[in-house]
């Protein structure tokens, strides 16, 4: 399935059936609540005919009933126009508490079941992100992975019981209220019922406007929220090149993008009102001029005349309630349809069946021919074959953009081969685990980056069954333990959003610690030093160099120190393996690419030292 979200456009929207279905799992385990709170909207939408219905009685029995009828009750002798007149209002008071309570009820039911089922289902959600693999994350920016990972659970879950809640209590609302319509008079009724009828039609002409809108709406609030987390973790580079008014631009625009699909939803969907009201304002003139008829060639008392109106009156508004309900209903299947193709996506990187669990190597790592692109018929490694021998250490050299980090990268399965292999001991690493395969290998990147909690807390990421003696000893092999000495906290020291609170040797010293404690038997180092100073490259280099002591060790570098001490380097060009050897057997190369970049990039480190 196509990995870049912004691609997706809900197709499944209308098929209701299907949702429904997909919806399920995730509504069962409260399904006792939720069939709680729909027998509660039966009841509340019932009760609006009662009103109604005693305005019958009232008329004809209190307002222009004989004084002198009289009725028995527990052998008392009752007038039933001083009865009804006390009666009536008192039961009208009861009925609306009644409702209030129920009301009340179905909000609390409502607002836990809308809730429980968009945590429930933005956990699966999260739980499907941390599977994919880190070719979604290159394709997606973060504002869109965040508004379809967070906002639209809400938007398919949230409002979904409400929604129903809503649909049950006006589908019985309007039950109630034709029921005491067609006891008043059977005529009146098939003339309010048929213009009633035609008052909602219109709703059935929004539902792929509303689509449209929502999807659109849903690309532009990603590219909102991607504005400000760029803004957020760019602040500085912002600053520097003062790009606060382009920042600035592109927000009201954004702005102003959203404002005009709101307008264009406003104007799609606004003319349901005025249409509806002008339908039932014809019925109304209908039903009084019939009704008035009936009333004048006494078939119809006054009394049923007027709870005949205040029914009608009362079932516009469910009818209207009905649109609006439809309407949000459908808006919920579009996000609920979003959401689940968002469970439908497959990593690319992914176990076959029956994998094999990788307990290590002993022999060699063999890039067997291997090429890769990212994007198709754009080649970045082509044909590449190298060896490595365990507990060897091979630098990766060459130009920028050779493809040196992307070989690194095919290792742990971030990414799969165009075609060939990578081999341990002779096994495509395809076929094992890839759990397994990722616990045999440690990195530590230019930019390592730091979970918002303690020192503690991202060390020990490299092995949760550390004790603290291990955690003592990669500390101290780290060379952190100065530092953390002067902590007030040591090692449970708070660490913000991205470790910014460390300078960068501390960070990097950190990720070292990290990879010390996982111990696994490969290692990556993808430009370690190379954002730091002397002095700290220095202190890293020396954690580094206890890191990487009898490990088999890939890295990539532009200190000549690092390059010089490994067994063999491999000069990667245009992603080509244009030569492999030792520093002195590429120095001897008359023309040969290490030496040219050791002339343009290395000498001059080589004089400082």
């Amino acid at each position: 399935m196509e990995y870049k979200l912004s691609n997706t456009v809900s197709k499944d929207a209308f098929r209701y059936g299907y949702l429904v279905n997909r919806i399920a799992p995730f509504v069962k385990p409260f399904m006792g609540r939720i069939i709680l709170n729909l027998l509660v909207a039966i009841p509340l939408g019932l009760l609006d005919g009662v009103v109604a219905f005693s305005i019958k009685p009232y008329m004809d029995l209190v307002i222009n009933g004989n004084p002198t009828s009289t009725y028995t009750f527990m052998d008392q002798e009752l007038q039933i126009q001083s009865s009804f007149a006390a009666i009536i209002p008192v039961a009208i008071v009861l009925f609306a508490i009644f409702q209030g309570i129920l009301r009340y009820i179905s909000y609390y039911l409502t607002t836990w079941t809308g809730n429980k089922i968009s945590n429930l289902l933005k956990i699966s959600l999260f739980e499907k992100l941390t599977t994919l693999d880190p070719q979604f994350y290159d394709v997606n920016s973060s504002g869109l992975v965040l508004t379809r990972f967070l906002s639209d659970p809400d938007a398919a879950t949230k409002t979904i019981i409400s929604t129903l809640n809503s649909f049950i209590s006006t589908i019985f609302g309007i039950v109630g209220l034709v029921a005491v319509l067609l006891y008043n008079s059977w005529q009146l009724a098939i003339v309010g019922v048929t213009v009633m009828g035609l008052a909602i039609t219109p709703v059935t002409f929004i539902r792929k406007k509303i689509k449209a809108v929502s999807n659109a709406s849903m690309v532009v609030g990603g590219n909102m929220t991607t504005n400000f987390n760029e803004t957020f973790a760019g602040n500085k580079i912002m600053t520097a090149y003062s790009l606060q008014q382009d920042q600035n631009n592109k927000f009201k625009k954004q702005i102003k993008d959203q404002f005009n699909l709101t307008m264009t939803l406003c104007k799609r969907v606004g003319w349901m009102s005025p249409i509806m009201y002008s339908i039932c304002s014809v019925g109304i003139a209908l039903v009084f001029w019939y009704g008035t008829h009936l009333i004048l060639t006494g078939q119809l008392t006054a009394g049923s005349m007027m709870s005949f109106v205040t029914s009608l009156l009362l079932l516009y508004k469910p009818v209207k309630t009905l649109g609006n309900t439809l309407t949000s209903l459908q808006s919920t299947f579009v996000a609920m349809g979003r959401v689940f193709e968002l469970f439908d996506l497959v990593p690319h990187i992914r176990n076959k069946e029956n994998p094999i669990q990788l307990k290590g190597f002993d022999k060699e790592i063999h890039f067997n021919n291997i090429s890769f692109e990212y994007e198709p018929d754009v080649p970045v490694l082509k044909n590449i074959n190298l060896k490595v021998q365990k507990n060897e250490t091979i630098a990766l050299v060459g130009n920028s953009g050779g493809g040196k980090s992307t070989i690194v990268n095919l290792i742990p399965r971030f990414y799969d081969v165009k075609s060939g292999s990578i081999e341990f001991d002779g096994v495509d690493i395809r076929n094992f685990d890839l759990n397994s395969l990722r616990s045999n290998i440690a990195f530590v990147f230019q930019d390592n980056y730091l979970f918002s909690g303690t020192i503690r807390d991202n060390i020990m990421m490299g092995n949760k069954n550390a004790t603290q003696a291990d955690l003592d000893r990669v500390v101290k092999m780290a060379h952190l333990d100065e530092f953390i000495a002067t902590l007030d906290d040591g090692l449970d020291t708070f660490v913000g959003e991205r470790g910014t609170t460390l300078s960068g040797g501390q960070r990097q010293r950190v990720a070292i610690a990290r990879a010390m404690l996982k111990d696994a038997p490969i290692v990556i180092l993808d430009e370690a030093t190379s954002a730091l100073d002397n002095k700290s490259e220095a202190i890293v280099q020396k954690a580094l160099d206890n890191l990487i002591a009898n490990k088999t060790v890939f890295v990539i570098a532009h200190r000549l120190t690092t390059i010089k001490n490994a067994h063999r380097i491999a000069v990667i060009n245009e992603g080509e393996l244009a030569e492999l050897g030792t520093h002195d057997e590429l120095m001897q190369i008359n023309n040969g690419k290490y030496r040219h970049l050791y002339e343009m990039q290395f000498k001059k480190q080589e004089e400082i030292c």
